[in-house]
């Protein structure tokens, strides 16, 4: 019978790549000052609003969902899902000093990186990681429940980008909304039970 395991090493290459991928989604939406779903998103308004760096918030905002995580995905989907966070949290920390970028579309960034974001948490949720917050539980109820990932992250994010009409004026909101539909397309399309056997 073929073993369809991830390698530790494979394990350890997908955190690395997903994350870089979702930092440079962040990247992208925080030159225009666009807003993301999840706890990413709150993250990002509380940059905008307080001035706290992003990877400050994001650890922050992340702690209460580790109890679920241990809970009801066990330990070694916490340990790679903290692992995931705290290296995403440097990487936006110290991405200020190797990407420079003056001009960027906001439409372009809105597209861009919601599909890179999209992209980056598919690679981590097929190495049974994630980026805390909400998609905790999404993975959850699709686990449990066959509830899809995606769309239950697009109901969350939605939410959240109502929220941040009261920090962003609504054009940047309404990019937020076309990058959440990206994001959560390419998870809803591509992350599906069954379609992707391989276990950590």
């Amino acid at each position: 019978m073929e073993d369809n395991r991830h390698r530790f090493y494979e394990d350890i290459l997908a955190l690395f790549n997903g994350t870089l991928f979702v930092a440079l989604g962040i990247v992208l939406y925080a030159k225009v000052s666009l807003v993301t779903g999840s706890a990413a998103g709150i993250a990002l308004l509380l940059q905008y609003a307080a001035g706290l760096p992003f990877g400050v918030g994001f650890v922050l905002v992340n702690l209460p969902f580790f109890w679920l995580a241990v809970r009801r995905m066990g330990w070694p989907f916490t340990i790679r899902t903290f692992a995931a966070i705290v290296i995403l949290s440097l990487m936006t920390r110290f991405a200020p000093d190797v990407i420079g970028l003056d001009t960027v579309n906001p439409v372009f960034a809105a597209v861009a990186g919601g599909a890179l974001m999209g992209v980056g948490l598919l690679i981590l949720f097929r190495h049974r990681a994630g980026l805390g917050g909400f998609s905790i539980l999404g993975l959850y109820l699709q686990d449990n429940h066959g509830i899809r990932a995606g769309w239950f992250q697009l109901c969350v994010d939605l939410a959240i980008l109502a929220v941040a009409l009261f920090f962003i004026p609504w054009q940047s909101a309404a990019l937020s909304v076309l990058g959440a539909v990206v994001l959560n397309l390419t998870l809803a399309i591509n992350h599906r039970p069954g379609r992707y056997m391989a276990m950590s």
